[in-house]
């Protein structure tokens, strides 16, 4: 961080380098090191977590019959609805991280979208997650 009076001497001009980054379509600033800063949450990423856990609890209570159903009621296609629900199959640590954003950068929406293990370990394995102590 360096700080300068400005050329007219009316202002101090503060420069803090800084990365921006793009990360679930949103732009984060990313700290310089040594600078601590709380880890941005992907809100999409969050949200979609539990709005994967929430319809699987409505099917699961047989509040539903089927994704067809559910989806008509949520207004989202059954193929949508059923990329989402994969989102229950994560491991406990991986959805922890989501949630207080700390999940790696490869770790995104798109990414999630995909095929991805149904392994705990593997998922790990896959995005670069150290196995939980």
């Amino acid at each position: 961080m360096k700080a300068e009076m400005s050329k007219d001497g009316k202002m101090i001009v503060v420069t803090i380098p800084m990365v921006v980054k793009k990360r679930g379509g949103r732009k984060l600033i990313i700290a310089p090191p040594g600078m601590e800063m709380a880890p941005p949450r992907d809100e999409t990423l969050a949200r979609s977590v539990a709005k994967a856990h929430k319809w699987l609890k409505m099917l699961e209570s047989g509040q539903f019959p089927s994704i067809r159903a559910l989806a008509e009621q949520e207004k989202v296609g059954e193929s949508y609805m059923a990329k989402v629900l994969r989102l229950t199959l994560l491991a406990p640590d991986i959805v922890t991280a989501i949630i207080d954003g700390r999940q790696p950068d490869v770790l995104t929406w798109r990414e999630l979208m995909k095929p991805f293990p149904m392994l705990w370990h593997e998922q790990r394995e896959r995005w670069g997650i150290p196995e939980p102590v």
